[in-house]
C-alpha cells in the first residue's frame, strides 16, 4: 500500500516533486485517473472533491479525512490550520480532537499520551475507537431478546398455528405449524453493529486493527447484517436495558454512512472517508460554545427565521446564521469560517472577507435590529492568536473577530459578557 499524506489544498501530481512538503505529493497514475473520475461524480452532486488542474495534476478541495483508490494508494488529507510545514502529528491530533468534540463522539484514552502516540490516518483511529467500544460491549454482553418465530416442525413446539394447521395441502399433514419463541441476537442495534464490523474489518490496514476486528467477528458470527441501515436505525432503542450501547451508536452512524458529506458530516464510501472542513469546524465550534457558555444561555445552531428582503408577494433571501444565543435576556449572532488571518496585515484587512462582513451587517439588522453585538470566529494560528480590533459595522452595531485554539478548545468569551464601546 502506498501512503500520501497532504493537507488541504494540496496538489497532486503525476511525476515528480518536491520531497517533504504538506502541499504537493505524486501518486501513481491509476489513482490520478481514478481522483478524476471521483471528482466527476462528486461535481454531479454538488459537492467538489478536486480541481483537475490538466492532464498532470491536479489539487484536492477542502475536504479532510483519507481517500483510497483501487490500486491501493492512500491518500491522508489534513486540515491546514497553520501557514507554513506541518507536523503531521499535531495535524492528525487536531483532526481528532475537532472530530471527536463535533460529533461527540464517546471517545476512550484520549489523553494526551494517547493522541501524541497515534500514529495512523483518521480512518484507522475511527476504526480503533469503533473495535475498542465494540470489545467492552461484547466483554459485557450482547443483549438478546425472544423472536417469534413461525415454521413448520415435526413435533409440537410452542403454539399450534391451527388456522395454517388446517389449510396444510395434502402430503403435508404430517408437519405441524406451530410459532415459539427463540430467545436470538437477531436486534436492529446487533444487525447494524455486524455491518460495521463487517466494513471496518474490510477497510483496516492495521495490523493491531486487523487482529482485533477479526476476533470480534467470531463473536458475532451468528448475527447477521442489516438489510435495511436506516430502519435498523429508527428502531435503535434507547431504554435502561440498552444503556451500555449508547456509546457505540455514534460509531456505527458514522461508519455505515447515516452522515454523509452532502447532507451532514462525513461519508465512507468503500475505504474511503471524508469530511467537509467547513462543516467540521461548525461543528466544532458549537461543541465550545456549548461547553463554555454560562448557565440559562441558549444556543441555537442554523438559524432560518429571518429574510433580507420582501415583495408583496413573498420574501426573498433567507439569511442563516451558524448560532443565535440567548443570555440575561440579550441576543448575540455569532458566525464560524474555516480560513487563517493575519493580524499583522492590516492593510489587506487581515484576510477577512468582504462578503463575510455583508452578510454579517445584513445578520445584525434582521436578528438584532441593529443593536448588539456578533462575532467572527477563525481557528487560532501564530499569525492571529488575539481578537483583532472591534469592528463597528453601525453606532450600536459591533463585530468581534475572535480566535478559537483547535487543540485545547481555549477561547475567549468576554465579548459575550462586556459592554459595547
Amino acid at each position: 500500500m502506498n501512503l500520501v499524506t497532504v493537507r488541504e489544498h494540496a496538489r497532486l501530481a503525476v511525476g515528480p516533486v518536491a520531497a517533504g512538503s504538506l502541499d504537493e505529493a505524486s501518486i501513481p497514475e491509476s489513482a490520478f485517473d481514478w481522483l478524476c473520475a471521483e471528482a466527476q461524480r462528486h461535481r454531479s452532486g454538488g459537492a467538489p472533491l478536486v480541481e483537475v488542474g490538466g492532464r498532470r495534476w491536479l489539487r484536492v478541495d477542502n475536504y479532510v479525512g483519507v481517500l483510497e483508490s483501487p490500486c491501493g494508494t492512500r491518500i491522508e488529507i489534513l486540515p491546514k490550520h497553520v501557514d507554513g510545514e506541518t507536523d503531521v502529528a499535531t495535524a492528525r491530533r487536531v483532526l481528532v480532537n475537532m472530530l471527536r468534540h463535533g460529533l461527540r463522539l464517546p471517545v476512550r484514552d484520549v489523553g494526551p499520551t494517547a493522541l501524541q502516540t497515534f500514529d495512523a490516518p483518521v480512518s484507522e483511529w475511527i476504526i480503533q475507537q469503533f473495535l475498542l467500544e465494540l470489545d467492552r460491549l461484547v466483554r459485557r454482553g450482547l443483549r438478546f431478546d425472544y423472536v417469534a418465530v413461525e415454521e413448520d416442525l415435526r413435533y409440537l413446539r410452542g403454539r399450534l398455528r391451527v388456522g395454517a394447521q388446517l389449510r396444510q395441502p395434502p402430503g403435508r399433514q404430517h408437519l405441524f405449524q406451530v410459532e415459539h419463541q427463540v430467545f436470538s441476537p437477531d436486534r436492529p442495534e446487533n444487525r447494524l453493529i455486524a455491518s460495521a464490523l463487517l466494513k471496518v474489518a474490510k477497510a483496516t490496514r492495521d495490523p493491531g486493527n486487523w487482529r482485533l476486528a477479526h476476533e470480534l467477528e467470531h463473536q458475532l458470527v451468528e448475527i447477521e447484517c442489516s438489510r435495511d441501515i436506516a430502519a435498523d436505525l429508527r428502531r435503535w432503542s434507547s431504554d435502561r436495558l440498552m444503556a451500555h450501547y449508547r456509546d457505540i451508536r455514534p460509531w456505527c452512524e458514522l461508519i455505515l454512512g447515516d452522515r454523509n458529506p452532502l447532507s451532514a458530516l462525513g461519508e465512507w464510501r468503500g475505504r474511503s472517508l471524508l469530511f467537509p472542513m467547513e462543516r467540521v469546524f461548525e461543528r466544532y465550534v458549537e461543541a465550545r460554545l456549548r461547553a463554555l457558555l454560562p448557565r440559562g444561555a441558549v444556543l441555537r445552531s442554523q438559524v432560518a427565521s429571518q429574510w433580507l428582503c420582501r415583495t408583496k408577494e413573498r420574501e426573498m433571501f433567507n439569511l442563516r446564521p451558524d448560532f443565535v444565543i440567548e443570555c440575561d435576556g440579550r441576543r448575540y449572532v455569532l458566525d464560524a469560517k474555516w480560513k487563517l488571518l493575519d493580524a499583522a496585515d492590516p492593510a489587506n484587512n487581515y484576510g477577512l472577507s468582504q462578503g463575510d462582513f455583508y452578510q454579517l451587517f445584513a445578520y445584525g439588522h434582521r436578528y438584532l435590529t441593529g443593536e448588539g453585538r456578533m462575532a467572527l470566529v477563525h481557528p487560532r494560528t501564530p499569525r492571529f492568536d488575539s481578537a483583532l480590533p472591534r469592528f463597528h459595522l453601525d453606532d450600536q452595531l459591533s463585530l468581534d473577530v475572535l480566535p478559537l485554539d483547535l487543540e485545547s478548545g481555549a477561547w475567549e468569551l468576554e465579548w459575550l459578557i462586556a459592554p459595547v464601546n
